[in-house]
């Protein structure tokens, strides 16, 4: 009665919608970020530094986890792919190195960095849940249950003997 995600995905062509819905939906996820980054751009969100900083934390977040998908049905890293990311890696002060050593599995052998990779695409939207938690958290914390302002009685006729509603 036993099924994998593997067995699964091999029962139906391979698993090609799961795959490729999966993709799509982080594209739209991405799409869904960007508008709400600019929203918070034109809104002036950004003055509320412990939240844009935490949001800013959870793109990068994003990125890496998107990048982490997008690097593992490669199944062998490309020169390009293993070029960037060491450029990257190794160009964090003080620890970049190291970085370097330990994203390569250092000395160990049978595709260490995919294992690993592949680690941190399924373990990286767990943190991502918990930052957006600490985001709402801020947010909640300047008091914004109603960021863009609009007056909570805009459906009221003024100077109405009982204030009723339109």
């Amino acid at each position: 009665a036993f099924s994998s995600v593997t067995h699964i995905c091999r029962d139906v062509n391979y698993g090609w919608l799961i795959r490729h819905m999966h993709a799509n939906g982080a594209s739209l996820f991405f799409i869904c970020l960007y508008l709400h980054i600019g929203r918070g751009i034109y809104y002036g969100s950004y003055s509320y530094m412990e939240t844009w900083n935490i949001g800013i934390i959870l793109l990068f977040l994003t990125m890496a986890t998107a990048f982490m998908g997008y690097v593992l049905p490669w199944g062998q890293m490309s020169f390009w792919g293993a070029t960037v990311i060491t450029n990257l890696l190794s160009a964090i002060p003080y620890i970049g190195t190291d970085l370097v050593e330990w994203i390569w599995g250092g000395f160990s052998v049978d595709k260490a960095t995919l294992n690993r990779f592949f680690a941190f695409h399924f373990i990286l939207p767990f943190i991502i849940a918990a930052m957006a938690m600490v985001h709402l958290l801020f947010l909640h914390e300047t008091g914004s249950n109603n960021p863009l302002g609009i007056p909570s009685d805009c459906d009221k006729i003024p100077f109405h003997p009982y204030y009723t509603t339109k």
